[in-house]
């Protein structure tokens, strides 16, 4: 693994935003529905304001529900979902050429992390996907947007997974900073210099619940995973870490690297108990390349929002 590699100004196009359009232009479709108090799984949590904003935002692609249009500032919306266009007007476009009717969300967690709000999503367009949402705010209103999105497997891990199973609730609130720290230390650490011998810092013993959908659980399982995915030819690269989010015991990391020779975005959600690393779900994203962008704001440009 290579930290310092020059970093890649890529991305894969998806169509998550653009279903957000469904939100932003009235004009686009006539419905008129009563909004509906969406409450991400999150097992009892109360739902701060933003959260719910970005939930009942992402659950109006589904209901059609015009409502959530307020919540963005139309004047300054910074899409890094590189099959859109930027600004509102790129995604109603994209938005108008979506067949009607065939977008399912299901917000799993949501999280806060100061001006960012990041969710964890089952979708269903074009057949069914799990994505991470990561929402900016400025002045009250959302003004920029990434996403990564995984094609849902047929069947479940290794160990008997989904890609969205397990706890929902951050707990330890007072721990976010901590945890935030220990994952970046983590990814310095294990991922880019393989210092093997820290890995009792981050873990407890072979403990380890793992819902990506090639690797079973245990750290065992996740070096058998790594290997069998290498002799396919798709070795797993870490070059570069753009963003760290969390809210208590669960931290976000924002990645890029490669799959094989393919350039890939990688989103890793991690849940901390007593320091330790316990569980994990991700998504991984082809980034494909320049060429095909329809904006010109990269796949993460978090620069100006660190």
């Amino acid at each position: 693994m290579q930290p310092n590699r020059p970093y890649r100004r890529y991305a894969r196009a998806n169509f998550v935003s653009a279903l957000i359009s469904s939100a932003f232009s009235a004009s686009l479709f006539a419905l008129s529905l009563v909004a509906t108090n969406v409450q991400a799984s999150n097992e009892g949590a109360t739902m701060s304001e933003r959260k719910q904003q970005v939930v009942d935002l992402l659950k109006s692609l589904e209901t059609g529900d015009s409502k959530p249009v307020g919540y963005i500032n139309p004047n300054k919306y910074i899409q890094h979902n590189l099959a859109v266009g930027d600004g509102m007007a790129g995604l109603g476009v994209l938005f108008a050429s979506l067949p009607k009717g065939a977008t399912k969300v299901n917000v799993v967690r949501a999280f806060e992390d100061g001006d960012f709000v990041f969710v964890h999503v089952e979708y269903d367009f074009f057949g069914p996907k799990i994505g991470f949402d990561v929402f900016r705010y400025e002045d009250g209103k959302i003004v920029e947007h990434w996403d990564n999105l995984q094609q849902t497997p047929a069947t479940p891990s290794p160990s008997g997974h989904t890609m969205i199973d397990g706890p929902t609730k951050p707990n330890d609130l007072d721990k976010t900073a901590a945890n935030k720290a220990l994952m970046q230390a983590y990814m310095d650490d294990i991922v880019f210099n393989r210092r093997r011998e820290k890995f009792p810092v981050y873990f407890d013993g072979n403990n380890y619940i793992q819902h990506n959908p090639w690797v079973a659980d245990q750290l065992t399982g996740l070096a058998a995973g790594l290997q069998a995915l290498a002799k396919e030819g798709r070795a797993v690269h870490y070059d570069r870490v753009h963003k760290i989010l969390g809210e208590g015991s669960f931290v976000l990391v924002i990645s890029e690297g490669t799959l094989g020779d393919q350039s890939t975005a990688y989103y890793d959600l991690f849940r901390i108990e007593q320091g330790k690393i316990v569980e994990h779900w991700d998504t991984l994203e082809a980034i494909p390349p320049r060429s095909e962008w329809k904006n010109s704001n990269g796949k993460f440009g978090f620069g100006s929002a660190m």
